[in-house]
């Protein structure tokens, strides 16, 4: 079984000052919370079991929109990330959650789009080993 992690924390300090007052993974990217692309993409790879990664501020928000996940046919689960130390803590932090199981990890500012990604998703998901999808630019210090 694979298991997923949203990793929807940080400070969002670049969309200061919007995100001064909320995160920006709660921000409107056309008629969804930026944080629903990539929860789709893990649904996408037929992913059931979600830990969401936030603050201690921003789990609550996530909760209330997303319960328990069940209406989604998802089982979400959700802790603290006290400060923003980035991806490779997030891995430490669900340690427990991932227990012996594979898991794919996506940051919930991240979005994937293409008429083939269900399939390269689906590939991935049967896949051993790490994979990372990245996209070249040209000023990739923009980007945290």
């Amino acid at each position: 079984m694979r298991k997923g992690i949203l990793l929807a924390g940080g400070k969002g300090t670049r969309l200061h000052p919007l995100t001064k007052i909320t995160n920006k993974h709660f921000l409107s990217i056309y008629d969804k919370p930026m944080f629903y692309y990539p929860l789709c993409t893990l649904m996408l790879m037929d992913i059931k079991d979600i830990l969401i990664i936030s603050t201690e501020d921003d789990l609550p928000l996530f909760r209330k929109i997303l319960g328990s996940g069940n209406k989604l046919g998802l089982n979400l689960e959700y802790t603290i990330q006290e400060n923003p130390n980035g991806v490779a803590e997030a891995f430490i932090i669900a340690e427990k959650f991932i227990g012996e199981d594979r898991v794919s990890l996506i940051l919930g500012d991240n979005i994937f789009f293409g008429q083939e990604l269900s399939n390269l998703l689906k590939k991935f998901n049967l896949q051993n080993g790490a994979s990372i999808f990245a996209y070249p630019v040209n000023d990739p210090e923009r980007y945290g």
